[in-house]
Protein backbone atom coordinates (compact mmCIF):
# COMPACT_ATOMS: atom_id res chain seq x y z
CA UNK A 1 0.00 0.00 0.00
CA UNK A 2 2.89 2.37 0.77
CA UNK A 3 4.24 1.84 -2.77
CA UNK A 4 0.93 2.98 -4.27
CA UNK A 5 0.85 6.10 -2.10
CA UNK A 6 4.33 7.14 -3.30
CA UNK A 7 3.45 7.02 -7.00
CA UNK A 8 1.58 10.36 -7.14
CA UNK A 9 4.44 12.08 -5.29
CA UNK A 10 6.99 10.55 -7.66
CA UNK A 11 4.88 11.59 -10.63
CA UNK A 12 4.65 15.20 -9.43
CA UNK A 13 8.41 15.34 -8.85
CA UNK A 14 9.01 14.06 -12.38
CA UNK A 15 6.57 16.62 -13.77
CA UNK A 16 8.44 19.38 -11.92
CA UNK A 17 11.75 18.16 -13.37
CA UNK A 18 10.36 18.04 -16.91
CA UNK A 19 8.81 21.51 -16.61
CA UNK A 20 12.26 22.91 -15.84
CA UNK A 21 13.52 21.44 -19.13
CA UNK A 22 10.82 23.08 -21.23
CA UNK A 23 11.97 25.82 -23.59
CA UNK A 24 9.39 28.54 -23.13
CA UNK A 25 8.74 31.01 -25.98
CA UNK A 26 9.80 34.62 -25.60
CA UNK A 27 7.16 37.34 -25.43
CA UNK A 28 7.90 38.29 -29.07
CA UNK A 29 7.49 34.67 -30.23
CA UNK A 30 4.30 34.29 -28.22
CA UNK A 31 2.78 37.42 -29.78
CA UNK A 32 3.77 36.21 -33.26
CA UNK A 33 2.32 32.72 -32.70
CA UNK A 34 -0.89 34.19 -31.30
CA UNK A 35 -1.22 36.42 -34.37
CA UNK A 36 -0.72 33.44 -36.67
CA UNK A 37 -3.39 31.45 -34.83
CA UNK A 38 -5.90 34.33 -34.92
CA UNK A 39 -5.25 34.97 -38.63
CA UNK A 40 -5.60 31.27 -39.45
CA UNK A 41 -8.86 30.96 -37.53
CA UNK A 42 -10.23 34.10 -39.21
CA UNK A 43 -9.24 32.81 -42.67
CA UNK A 44 -10.84 29.42 -42.06
CA UNK A 45 -14.02 31.05 -40.68
CA UNK A 46 -14.36 33.27 -43.77
CA UNK A 47 -13.60 30.33 -46.07
CA UNK A 48 -16.30 28.14 -44.53
CA UNK A 49 -18.79 31.03 -44.46
CA UNK A 50 -18.29 31.50 -48.22
CA UNK A 51 -18.55 27.75 -48.87
CA UNK A 52 -21.70 27.59 -46.74
CA UNK A 53 -23.23 30.52 -48.61
CA UNK A 54 -22.37 28.92 -51.95
CA UNK A 55 -23.86 25.54 -51.03
CA UNK A 56 -26.97 27.21 -49.59
CA UNK A 57 -27.49 29.19 -52.80
CA UNK A 58 -26.92 26.07 -54.92
CA UNK A 59 -29.50 24.12 -52.93
CA UNK A 60 -31.95 27.05 -53.13
CA UNK A 61 -31.53 27.17 -56.94
CA UNK A 62 -31.98 23.39 -57.27
CA UNK A 63 -35.11 23.28 -55.09
CA UNK A 64 -36.84 26.28 -56.70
Amino acid sequence: MAETAKKPVKFLKEVSTEMKRVTWPTRKELVRYTGVVIATVAFIAVFFAIVDLGISELIRIILN
